[in-house]
């Protein structure tokens, strides 16, 4: 019981830090300058200087995907159909605005965290399926559980995976996966017309991009969640201060962030802040002090195995 109040202040504190929609000024300005930025790579800079122009535009492309993830979570106005207007452009191209919803708000069901079936964001695999896998797939799952192979190959093989499975809800009639994907269209066609018609980058370079910015965002992904037999211990916090936890909205703070899914971005560092040691209880010291310590330990070797080392099917 004292856990629980403890807890519950955590929560009405959160409510209380949380700004008025109307006041989230760091996201507006945010999203001005990730459009601007964008819009600048791929014109007149990629004119300029290509690399640079191409950085620019993998890092925009990043930063987007995390705009996307406070607009599905009501930043930062307290309207949904605004929030999703305000990052209609698909500038990563890759996965529709309302799949990310369905799915990422399907993941935040705590208790099914990590799990290979009902967590439609973990990358763990039922042990009786990768038992079954071959040699050549095995191995191909071992380097994606490391950093640095989560970065090369993590993108394509996500969007293989997450294609072939909206694919199969769709042919079972699934009208809302559908919904998503033919709302992504004109999102894409969005972006696609400006880099026909406007841009000044090329078009292949501009791919290489895309699959850059979901490179990027396998840093923040890869080591989000464990397994760990108590639900509230699987999500991590990472103490990154630095340019990645911008790029990710903090989301770094991951564990707080589950906790509070609705406070904003700028407001998780304080939150964290003033109740860090009830955090780190809450979620059994999963905690890394920076990327470049993540780096360190996990660029060549897997954190987790890819078989759920604690995942049973139900009798």
């Amino acid at each position: 019981m004292r856990d629980a109040g403890r807890e519950s202040h955590v929560s009405r504190e959160a409510r209380a830090a949380r700004l008025p929609a109307r006041s989230e000024w760091p996201t507006w300005a945010l999203l001005i300058v990730t459009y601007g930025a964008w819009g600048w790579a791929t014109t007149a800079g990629a004119g300029l200087h290509l690399g640079l122009a191409a950085l620019i535009t993998i890092v925009c492309g990043a930063l987007h995907s995390s705009l996307t993830h406070e607009a599905l979570h009501g930043h930062p106005t307290r309207w949904a159909w605004v929030n999703a207007t305000l990052v209609f452009p698909a500038l990563s191209v890759a996965v529709p605005y309302l799949r990310f919803k369905d799915t990422h708000l399907a993941h935040h069901q705590d208790a099914c965290l990590t799990d290979p079936y009902d967590d439609p964001e973990t990358n763990f695999r039922d042990p009786a399926i990768w038992a079954r896998m071959s040699k050549v797939q095995q191995a191909v799952c071992l380097i994606n559980n490391t950093l640095l192979g989560r970065m090369v190959l993590g993108p394509l093989l996500g969007q293989v995976a997450f294609m072939a499975a909206d694919w199969r809800l769709i042919r079972g009639g699934d009208r809302r996966v559908l919904l998503g994907w033919l709302l992504h269209i004109p999102a894409v066609a969005v972006v696609l017309a400006w880099m026909i018609w406007l841009a000044a980058m090329p078009m292949w370079l501009f791919a290489v991009c895309v699959y850059g910015s979901l490179a990027l965002l396998k840093i923040r992904t890869f080591l989000e969640h464990r397994a760990h037999e108590k639900a509230r211990a699987r999500t991590v916090i990472v103490e990154d201060r630095g340019p990645l936890a911008l790029l990710f909205l903090n989301n770094n703070l991951h564990a707080v962030h589950h906790m509070h899914p609705r406070v904003a971005w700028y407001q998780l560092p304080a939150l964290y802040r003033r109740h860090k040691a009830r955090f780190q209880r809450c979620n059994d010291s999963y905690i890394y002090r920076s990327y470049a310590e993540i780096f360190r330990h996990y660029s060549w070797r897997a954190k987790d195995p890819v078989a759920h080392p604690l995942w049973q099917r139900d009798p």
